[in-house]
C-alpha cells in the first residue's frame, strides 16, 4: 500500500476489526497503551475503538511532549522573556500551555514581553542574526524526533559564531518513561494493568525499533511499533492481542516503511555530540526520571540558555483538580475529570492535556468523546 487513502480503508478496516474480535479472549481483556498523542487522535478520529469488542481497550500513555513539560519548566520560559529582555522563540503549542496563576507564554506576549512563534529552528537562528543587539532564545521541547534540528541549529550557531543565540533545552527520552509506566505497571492490581504498548512512531525512526527491546524483555511486556494511521492502529492491535495470547513479549515493527530495527544513525550520532542525558528530569505526571532527558553537553555549553541566564528550578503549581498527571500515567482519562468540557475547554485550557495538538483531552474535545466511548459488542 502507498498511498494514504489505502490505510483508510473502511472494507480493510472492516476485515482487521472482524479479526481482532475473533481472537480476541472474551474471556479476559486487553488493554493497550498507546504511547503516542498522535495515535489517540488517530483512535478518536476514526472512531477505531467502537471498531473492538468490549474487553479491548485503548489506554492514553505520555507521548505528548507538551503535556509532560512539568510547569516549572513554562514558568521558566516566562520569567525569561519578562524580565531578561530576551526574544523567546518557540513552537506554537506551547504559547496556550497554562505555567502557575495561569500565566501563560501568550498572556506574557500581551503584556508585552517579546515573543514569536516559529515554525522550525531555522527561523529563531534568522531572528537571532538579525536582531544581533539582542540575545534569542529558543524554547525547545519534544521526545528524540525534534531533538536532531535542535542540534543542527546549535553546530550551527556555533560555526557561525552567532553570540546571541541560546537554547532552553526540554527535549525528554521516551524509552525512560515508558520503563517507568511499566515499572508501575508491574503493581497494578487486573484488569487495571496494561497488557501491551502501541510503540510510538515518529521516536522510532529516530531512534529504532531496537531502543524498546530491554522494556519489553525486563518486563515481559509485548510492544508494536506502530504507524499513524487508522489501518495501522488496527493492525498494531491485532499483534498485540496475538502475542499477548501466545504469552509472548517481543518487539514486532507495524511501521516497516518508515522504522528501522537501527534508526536514523546520522541523527543519533548528531545528539551524541550536541547533547548529554541529564542525571534526573521532571515530568508531568510521573515525577523526576533518571537519565530522561537532555541537556546542552560542555562543548556547546556556550548556547545553553538555562547556563547562560542561572535559570533556578522552579515548582509549578497544578490547577485544583486537574487529571492531566494520572491521564498522563494511563490511571485516567479525560472524561473523568470532572474540569473537562466544564471549566476546561480549548478556549480556556486548565491543563497542557487539553491544548497541546496531540493531549488526550484535545483529542477527546476535538472528536466529541465527552462521555466513555460505546465499544462494539
Amino acid at each position: 500500500m502507498k498511498y494514504v487513502d489505502e490505510f483508510r480503508s473502511g472494507e480493510r478496516a472492516g476485515r482487521l476489526a472482524a479479526a481482532i474480535r475473533r481472537e480476541a479472549d472474551a474471556g479476559r481483556s486487553y488493554r493497550l497503551m498507546e504511547f503516542c498523542g498522535g495515535h489517540t487522535h488517530a483512535i478518536f478520529r476514526f472512531g477505531l475503538q467502537d471498531l473492538v469488542p468490549a474487553n479491548v481497550e485503548f489506554v492514553h500513555g505520555p507521548g505528548c511532549p507538551v503535556c509532560v513539560l512539568p510547569m516549572g519548566r513554562i514558568d521558566n520560559a516566562i520569567d525569561l522573556a519578562r524580565n531578561h529582555d530576551v526574544i523567546l522563540c518557540t513552537y506554537g503549542d506551547l504559547m496556550r500551555v497554562p505555567g502557575s496563576h495561569r500565566m501563560s507564554l501568550l498572556k506574557a506576549k500581551a503584556a508585552g514581553a517579546d515573543i514569536r512563534m516559529v515554525y522550525s529552528t531555522r527561523d529563531a537562528l534568522a531572528i537571532a542574526r538579525a536582531h544581533r543587539q539582542r540575545q534569542v532564545v529558543f524554547f525547545a521541547i519534544g521526545f528524540e524526533t525534534t531533538a536532531p534540528p535542535t542540534a543542527v541549529a546549535i553546530r550551527q550557531a556555533h560555526a557561525e559564531g552567532l553570540g546571541n543565540f541560546s537554547v532552553f533545552c526540554n527535549h525528554v527520552l521516551t524509552p525512560p518513561a515508558l520503563a517507568y509506566i511499566l515499572r508501575e505497571n508491574e503493581h497494578a492490581s487486573r484488569p487495571a494493568g496494561i497488557d501491551g504498548v502501541l510503540g510510538p512512531s515518529h521516536v522510532s525512526t529516530i531512534i529504532g525499533s531496537s531502543a524498546y527491546e530491554s522494556c519489553a524483555e525486563e518486563f515481559s511486556m509485548p510492544v508494536v511499533i506502530a504507524g499513524f494511521e487508522p489501518l495501522d492502529v488496527m493492525q498494531s492491535a491485532l499483534m498485540l492481542i496475538r502475542q499477548i495470547n501466545a504469552e509472548r513479549h517481543a518487539v514486532e515493527n507495524e511501521y516497516t516503511r518508515v522504522v528501522t530495527r537501527e534508526g536514523n544513525r546520522k541523527a543519533q550520532a548528531l545528539m551524541a555530540e550536541v547533547f548529554e542525558t541529564r542525571p534526573a528530569f521532571e515530568w508531568r505526571g510521573l515525577g523526576k526520571l533518571p537519565d530522561s532527558a537532555l541537556a546542552i553537553a560542555g562543548t556547546y555549553a556556550d548556547f545553553d540558555a538555562e547556563r547562560r541566564f542561572a535559570l533556578p528550578a522552579v515548582a509549578g503549581n497544578e490547577v485544583k483538580g486537574c487529571l492531566c498527571p494520572s491521564i498522563l500515567r494511563g490511571e485516567d482519562k479525560p472524561a473523568d475529570c470532572r474540569l473537562f468540557g466544564t471549566v476546561c475547554t480549548p478556549e480556556n485550557p486548565m491543563g497542557a492535556c487539553m491544548v497541546s495538538s496531540e493531549g488526550a483531552c484535545a483529542a477527546y474535545w476535538s472528536y466529541g468523546r465527552f462521555r466513555q466511548p460505546a465499544t462494539a459488542a
